[in-house]
């Protein structure tokens, strides 16, 4: 039985990707910051797949943190097959604004996180000399936007992270891809009004909005693709950039 390695998976699309990997019968090793509840409710709704739910949390951008998560996964269920890593937090406001904290927790959680699970995944996949790392990233990652600098930074590491990482594990049959999401109907989104939703969609050539459906979808094709696809940042966002 393989198995998936969900960063960020108490809401949104870490939840959809976990709910809907479990259901193609992955055992899922999952992990959020603070919301042990929600994840324990995850594990409640994959029990009918039968699968194993290894569940961890904790700061994962804190590298003794990943260590300990990954410490777990290997005890439990050996060596993983896929990696996808989707933690990730928003800031929007001015740069000027913005403490040396804040930018410090937002690099932190999007971009130091990805390199903490790579990091701890690559060495384990390499024994079987295979694996599937899928990163969630940003369209703000490939065009920047205003008033979110720290996060279009944040994605746009993400980006070349991936491309510069498939190169380096290509020979070792471990592919490397990232999702560059649109506006997807999150949390991470809840503090646009109704008025500027409905503005936004007026500009996407879907005419609506993207679901953590949607990127669970893609994150399932990516995890069974072939290997010549890899080093790639493809677009979820219905036309939008």
């Amino acid at each position: 039985m393989k198995t998936a390695v969900i960063t960020g998976a108490s809401r949104g699309t870490g939840y959809a990707c976990a709910l809907k990997l479990a259901g193609m019968g992955y055992n899922i090793a999952v992990n959020c910051h603070k919301n042990s509840c929600l994840l324990d409710k995850l594990e409640e709704e994959t029990r009918k797949y039968n699968i194993k739910c290894i569940k961890h949390t904790g700061d994962i951008g804190i590298f003794e943190n990943a260590a300990s998560f990954f410490g777990i996964i290997e005890k439990e269920a050996g060596v993983p097959d896929v990696l996808i890593n989707n933690a990730g937090v928003s800031y929007i406001g001015l740069l000027q604004d913005m403490s040396p904290g804040e930018w410090d927790y937002v690099l932190r959680t999007n971009l130091s996180s990805v390199f903490n699970c790579s990091k701890l995944v690559i060495p384990l996949m390499l024994k079987r000399k295979s694996g599937k790392i899928i990163n969630i990233s940003s369209v703000w990652g490939c065009t920047g936007a205003s008033a979110e600098v720290a996060y279009s930074a944040s994605k746009g590491g993400i980006n070349a992270f991936t491309m510069a990482l498939a190169k380096e594990l290509a020979p070792s049959n471990i592919q490397v891809n990232a999702i560059a999401c649109g506006i997807i109907d999150t949390d991470m989104n809840k503090s646009f009004s109704k008025e500027e939703l409905d503005a936004i969609k007026e500009e996407i050539p879907a005419c609506r909005i993207g679901t953590p459906g949607d990127v669970a979808a893609l994150v399932c094709q990516l995890a069974e693709s072939g290997s010549y696809l890899t080093g790639q940042v493809i677009k979820l966002d219905g036309g939008w950039i």
